[in-house]
Order: structure tokens, then C-alpha cells, then sequence
């Protein structure tokens, strides 16, 4: 844990107090003027943005995992293999070749513009490509499998009989959702937003790929500070900032996982 985490992160909290060169690198004069600068409105809106895309991932990750999980968790034992085998199977192409595949999918002339033309549901093509509307779809495609697997644990451990006597109690379908399943699978709910949040936040080739300078993250942020501009302390700064968000949403992950786990060990 030493070698391959705390002495990289070190180095990266070091860098970030260091100044930069006449043209680029670092200069071991030790400053906290790269966090300041962060305090610049560009930097906030950029940070902003990224929270906003990476919620909205979740947030639509949550909306068409949970049905999956559920589905997949209720069906024969003999099928559920073959349903997670399918959710897991995009994860073995390259994923810059998945985002390749969107550009062609989303473009003026691509599949999805074609097919709902012939279908006559449009008249003119879509603009969908270089807009944030692409970086979500993108983010949601790569992303969702991390939001069902934890799902589907969840489910599968949710005992029928008490769905059941909800029904029996004549519960509305609402009232059994939100007051006994969603309750009792909110530590795969949980797990499920930290999962893909984290990775939705950091992104960086969706949103260059599929957003164009629009929709620019954090991730390319950082990414543009160290490759273009050779700014590495300031690209630090956002690292460490990022960082720092990251840790809090597994803080606050194992934090409510202990609370969860807490009653459960009483019974």
C-alpha cells in the first residue's frame, strides 16, 4: 500500500505545492498558489460540470439498472449466468473502440439518425454528437454495468416473503417499493452509485470524444494541464482536489455501509 499509494500520492501532494517553469515542468519552490487558483470561476464551473454529468450518469445508471438487476436476480438460476455473461460482455472490447463505435452510432448521418428517419419519429437528423446529451449516453453505456452487479447481490438477497406480505397487507406498488425494497437493498444502491460516480467524475475520453470543448471534465482538465500545458503542479492541485472528492464518496460509502451492517449484526 506504501509503494503503490500513499509514496504516488505523496509525490502528487508535493507537486502540487511546487511552482512551475519558464516553459513547463516543475520548479521545487513551494507555493499555495496553485490552489488559489483553483478559486477561479473557470475552475468552478468545470468542477461543477463534471459533478453535474457524473450525477446525472448515476442518477440514469440507478433509473435502468435497478429493473435489470431486479429482472435478472427473479429469473430461472439456470439463465442468471447468461444475463450477467451479457452485461459483462462489452467490458472485454477496448473502451476507447466502445466510444469510436458511439461517434458512429450518434453522428449526422449515423445508425440511430438513419433509423429513426425511416421510421419517420424525425424529420431533420439529430444533433446529438459533440453535446452533453452524447457525454451522458456515453457515460451511462461504459458505466452501467458497474451499477447492476451490485444491484443484482442486492437483489438476489432480498427475501420474496417479504415482498409478499406487502402485497397481502395490500400495499400500493410504490408503497412496496420504496418502503421494503428499496430499503433493503440500499447497500447494493449505495455501492452502486459510489461505483459509478467515482469513475464518472474522473472520466476524460468520453467527454473528448463525444462532447468536444463544450463539455469539458475535470478529467480533461487535468489531462490538458499535464499534456499541453505542461503545468504540473496546477495539474496536481486538480488531481489531489479530485482526489479528495473521491475519498469522500468511499467515506461516505463505508459510512453508511456500517450503519447497514450495524442492525443486520443485531438480528
Amino acid at each position: 500500500m506504501g509503494l503503490f499509494f500513499l509514496i504516488p500520492l505523496g509525490l502528487v501532494l508535493a507537486i502540487s505545492f511546487a511552482s512551475r517553469g519558464t516553459y513547463g515542468g516543475i520548479v521545487w519552490e513551494f507555493t499555495a498558489a496553485n490552489y488559489l487558483d483553483l478559486l477561479h470561476p473557470l475552475y468552478g464551473k468545470i468542477l461543477g460540470q463534471s459533478f453535474w454529468y457524473a450525477a446525472l450518469t448515476t442518477f440514469c445508471c440507478f433509473v435502468f439498472g435497478f429493473p435489470l438487476a431486479y429482472v435478472i436476480a427473479r429469473s430461472p438460476a439456470r439463465w442468471q449466468p447468461v444475463w450477467l455473461l451479457l452485461v459483462m460482455l462489452p467490458f472485454w472490447t477496448n473502451f476507447l473502440v466502445r466510444t469510436y463505435a458511439w461517434m458512429i452510432l450518434l453522428r449526422h448521418d449515423g445508425l440511430v439518425n438513419g433509423l429513426l428517419l425511416s421510421l419517420g419519429v424525425i424529420a431533420t437528423p439529430l444533433e446529438v454528437l459533440y453535446t452533453p446529451a452524447a457525454v451522458v449516453i456515453g457515460l451511462v453505456y461504459g458505466y452501467l454495468p458497474f451499477m447492476v452487479l451490485p444491484l443484482y447481490v442486492a437483489v438476489e438477497r432480498l427475501d420474496p416473503a417479504l415482498v409478499e406480505a406487502a402485497w397481502d397487507l395490500y400495499a400500493s406498488r410504490w408503497a412496496v417499493f420504496s418502503r421494503v425494497v428499496v430499503p433493503l437493498t440500499m447497500p447494493g444502491i449505495v455501492g452502486g452509485c459510489v461505483l459509478v460516480f467515482i469513475p464518472s467524475i474522473g472520466s476524460f475520453i468520453t467527454p473528448d470524444l463525444l462532447g468536444g470543448a463544450r463539455s469539458m471534465m475535470i478529467g480533461n482538465l487535468i489531462q490538458h494541464e499535464y499534456l499541453v500545458v505542461r503545468d504540473w503542479p496546477l495539474g496536481s492541485a486538480l488531481s489531489f482536489v479530485l482526489m479528495a472528492v473521491v475519498m469522500a464518496a468511499v467515506l461516505l460509502y463505508y459510512r453508511h455501509a456500517d450503519r447497514s451492517a450495524g442492525p443486520m449484526e443485531g438480528r
